[in-house]
């Protein structure tokens, strides 16, 4: 106590974000001067120029790449563990400083060389952002061995702490453990296997007993505007962090922005895009990128048809009418990876062997799929013709399953959202289990893509397909 008032623990940020921020400081530095090099050998190969622009360069280079990423506060360790955010601060300060190079070589008549710009700044981009790409791996392996962890006390009412602990848990990835909570207005002793450690008027009691490095004040608990000020100011010099959640989820941070009214910090909700410029975009680059997939993939697709048709009576291709944006049905193509009869057999395989999750029927060992059907499902190549259904523009490369006309017929108010965009090749649900996932999060990570959508966000899904496809989790 400390005049009266409960005084916040003292205690350091948990060491694993400081090596973390280290980590990257050293591989961005490594990065740099690595780039330097190489253009130096690249520019300096035959023997031939002024060599002292470059000598400066060697030395200068790295610590202007360093110091831009670190003005730009890309290893605050805050951010260290979200990988989204460590990526777009690299990429910002390459900007800032490619944009700086510029301005003094144009407006002081500097004699900047110009593979500084051309060579070494791409070369240290890309290193940072490969690296980025371990490190994060690594954390998230880390993560689910019970590593790496932020450990967080909850405080609200019973209801909503409930829904905050299943929403925290949906992702271990993101690195939060739920480590108590403080509840208001209820007699519970544990909350979904939380321990309750007492309400909101003993928060700091509860991060001494908890060691808890995290505060998280849910949408609906019962402090008012000036309390959760309050303790925000009782934790300052303490290394906890607070967090306010909002009474919105499934909200990227795109669509959110904080706009002070009457010195009250309001969440700005953008409402999704469904048309206009950025759809325009994204279609171009759906039918251009497919085209070139299909071009480039022409002999496998050939290989695979005629396997198809070597160990198995019937077409190579398997065609199907599925439902697309705006309810409209179309003809969805994939390889066919069942017999010939798989259509008449369903009842009578579903009855006897099947499991029904929601609409969605689906097995692991259906003895309906062929054996070379078995191989293409396990790395997603019969899903391969579907990039003609791209180039048509029945399909995005990216978006919510493709459901069958039934399924529709069955849908809820809230699932029919999933129509407002095109279906996709891949999508949420593809990297995050395929078949493995129930239908109640199949359709959550769906109706999250619809209201979130981005050309980054397609990118980032098509990133993690590929690991997803290699890995063959939930292919089947």
């Amino acid at each position: 106590m400390r005049d009266g008032r409960q005084v916040a623990p003292t205690r350091v940020r948990p060491q694993w974000r400081h090596q973390y921020a280290l980590g990257l400081r050293l591989l961005d530095v490594t990065a740099a001067v690595a780039a330097a090099a190489a253009t130096w050998l690249v520019r300096f190969a035959d023997a031939t120029g002024s060599r002292e622009p470059y000598l400066c360069g060697l030395v200068l280079f790295p610590m202007l790449y360093v110091l831009c990423a670190t003005l730009g506060r890309a290893y605050e360790e805050r951010y260290v563990g979200d990988g989204a955010e460590e990526f777009r601060r690299i990429v910002q300060a390459a900007v800032w400083l490619a944009a700086g190079l510029s301005s003094v070589a144009f407006g002081l008549g500097l004699p900047i060389p110009r593979g500084y710009m051309v060579v070494a700044l791409p070369l240290a981009l890309a290193a940072s952002l490969i690296g980025r790409s371990v490190a994060r791996t690594g954390l998230t392996s880390a993560r689910g061995r019970g590593r790496c962890r932020h450990r967080v006390l909850l405080v609200g009412t019973e209801r909503s702490v409930a829904e905050m602990v299943r929403q925290m848990r949906r992702d271990p990835n993101a690195g939060y453990t739920i480590v108590g909570t403080c509840l208001d207005r209820s007699s519970a002793t544990t909350v979904e296997g939380v321990p309750v450690v007492g309400n909101s008027g003993t928060v700091i009691a509860a991060l001494w007993a908890t060691g808890a490095d995290t505060v998280a004040v849910t949408a609906w608990s019962i402090l008012s505007q000036r309390q959760v000020r309050r303790l925000s100011w009782q934790l300052e010099g303490s290394d906890i962090d607070v967090l306010v959640a909002p009474a919105i989820t499934d909200i990227a941070g795109p669509r959110i922005h904080i706009r002070p009214v009457a010195g009250l910090p309001l969440l700005h909700v953008e409402q999704p895009e469904f048309t206009g410029a950025r759809r325009i975009v994204k279609g171009s680059f759906d039918r251009l990128a497919a085209a070139l997939a299909l071009l480039l993939l022409l002999p496998l697709l050939v290989c695979i048809g005629v396997a198809i048709r070597l160990t198995s009576s019937g077409p190579a291709l398997f065609r199907q009418r599925r439902v697309g944006r705006g309810n409209s049905e179309f003809t969805i193509y994939k390889f066919r990876t069942m017999r010939a009869d798989a259509e008449q057999r369903l009842a009578d395989v579903a009855a006897a062997n099947g499991s029904a999750d929601g609409l969605l029927f689906k097995m692991k060992h259906d003895p309906r799929v062929t054996p070379i059907g078995a191989v293409l499902r396990r790395y997603s190549a019969d899903e391969l013709p579907q990039l003609i259904n791209v180039v048509i523009g029945d399909m995005s490369l990216v978006g919510p399953r493709p459901p069958l006309p039934s399924e529709v017929a069955r849908y809820e108010d809230d699932v029919q959202r999933r129509l407002l965009v095109k279906p996709g090749v891949t999508g949420l649900w593809q990297v995050s289990g395929r078949s493995d996932l129930a239908w109640e999060e199949a359709v959550r990570l769906d109706l999250d893509y619809v209201e979130n959508w981005s050309l980054p966000l397609d990118l980032a899904i098509l990133w993690r397909t590929g690991a997803a496809v290699l890995a063959s989790r939930g292919a089947y």
